[in-house]
């Protein structure tokens, strides 16, 4: 449709066809949405999906103090979670993550012994990364124009750095020299997370230490194909410039200019980094447009630069992944956490695989019950076919005969016959 009616305001002359200024927008911003599909990345995204709605179940287990959900609130829960049909079929197809059973005409659920043991390590290891958490959630505070994040924005993508659910009481209130919390109005929406102590150790970023590991200037890689030319020259142009910290005051820059999208691209580019699996919703980006001096269009901006930045569209949901960060379909890095939660999916796999032997075994045996049924109606017209053509035969045969014909007809035209 888009195409017919660009195609109809095209005038066509000698020099090629000419797009007045409306649809020349109308084309670029179609142009700006496009990104060529990289499949190992979408494939990282189908896998992380997955896992991130298991996890979720999870918490709302753990929530329960007898850590046992019924499956009905569960159902009410399948909406926000952004999945359809039955909770309880969901549940049952990985069986070795969940346990349901019924109780007192009401089906429950818990999580299996091999999940909780995984509970128990992926708890071990938040308490050993505490310090670590605590230098990124400095490292995002010290990013931001004013040192000030709010509170439930940060809760927003706690999950994308590992914090724990408590990290207020786990991290914040263990580190009052660091961190304090500023309220002004009273609301719970209005609290704020505040830095009061800049430690410039951690006003570095990923690029610039890896640029001290390397003896060389900081920089962006980039990871396109060479048959990119056209991305790869645009790249090229962009990172001759100096590259400048996230860490760094942008009020002396001025916006639009290329020293705040360098600045920018770079911010993005730390914020990704110091995420578990290297990526972000850009919604939630987006809220901290006023704290981080992001572009008010996020994502058109991202895509502008794909050789740092891949975003997918997948599950309707805008996400960006940092390119560096992968390599093919698996993290280059991996974070202690990490290897705790693919541990997670490992045994969700476990489960569907078995769940999904089991129907088809299930289904095999259907097909064997039908086929059965079948060949003995089969059986059945053969043998009633065989007997009514021996019938007929007999029945013809009968009539041909001559002696036979003689006496059938004597019978039916003669009353005296006996």
């Amino acid at each position: 449709m888009v195409i017919a009616i660009v195609y109809r305001g095209i005038n066509h002359s000698n020099n090629g066809p000419y797009l007045p200024p409306s649809f020349r927008h109308l084309v670029r911003r179609m142009a700006l949405w496009s990104m060529k599909k990289d499949p190992d990345l979408e494939a990282a995204l189908l896998r992380n999906r997955r896992w991130v709605v298991n996890n979720q179940i999870k918490n709302i287990i753990l929530g329960f103090p007898s850590q046992e959900a019924p499956v009905k609130f569960l159902q009410r829960k399948f909406k926000t979670l952004d999945l359809q049909g039955k909770a309880q079929n969901w549940l049952k197809k990985y069986p070795c993550c969940f346990e349901v059973y019924l109780r007192d005409d009401e089906y429950y659920c818990c999580l299996s012994k091999r999940m909780m043991y995984l509970v128990d390590e992926e708890e071990s290891v938040k308490n050993m990364q505490e310090p670590v958490f605590m230098e990124r959630l400095a490292k995002l505070l010290m990013m931001s124009t004013n040192q000030r994040l709010n509170v439930m924005k940060i809760n927003e993508l706690k999950r994308n750095f590992g914090f724990p659910d408590d990290y207020m009481l786990r991290i914040v209130a263990k580190h009052g020299d660091i961190f304090r919390v500023v309220n002004h109005s009273g609301r719970k929406s209005s609290m704020e997370l505040e830095l009061i102590s800049w430690d410039p150790d951690l006003a570095v970023s990923a690029i610039e230490a890896s640029a001290h590991r390397h003896g060389s200037e900081p920089c962006f890689s980039c990871s396109l194909p060479s048959s990119w030319v056209k991305s790869w020259e645009r790249f090229h142009e962009f990172n001759s410039t100096p590259y400048i910290s996230p860490y760094m005051d942008p009020q002396g820059l001025t916006e639009g200019s290329k020293e705040m999208e360098k600045r920018t691209v770079g911010l993005v580019h730390e914020i990704l980094s110091l995420t578990l699996w290297k990526k972000a919703s850009i919604l939630k980006l987006g809220h901290f447009r006023r704290e981080f001096s992001l572009p008010e269009k996020l994502n058109i901006f991202l895509l502008k630069h794909p050789g740092i930045f891949y975003v997918s569209n997948k599950y309707q949901l805008y996400t960006v992944l940092l390119r560096e960060g992968y390599n093919g379909s698996e993290l280059v890095k991996k974070d202690p956490l990490v290897i705790v939660k693919e541990k997670f999916g490992e045994l969700m796999q476990e489960g569907l695989h078995e769940y999904n032997r089991r129907h088809h075994l299930a289904n095999l045996e259907k097909k064997r019950r039908i086929g059965m049924g079948l060949d003995r109606l089969e059986k059945r017209k053969e043998k009633s076919g065989e007997v009514s053509e021996q019938d007929q035969g007999e029945g013809l045969g009968s009539l041909f005969d001559p002696e036979e014909r003689k006496r059938f007809y004597k019978v039916l035209f003669d009353d005296r016959s006996p």
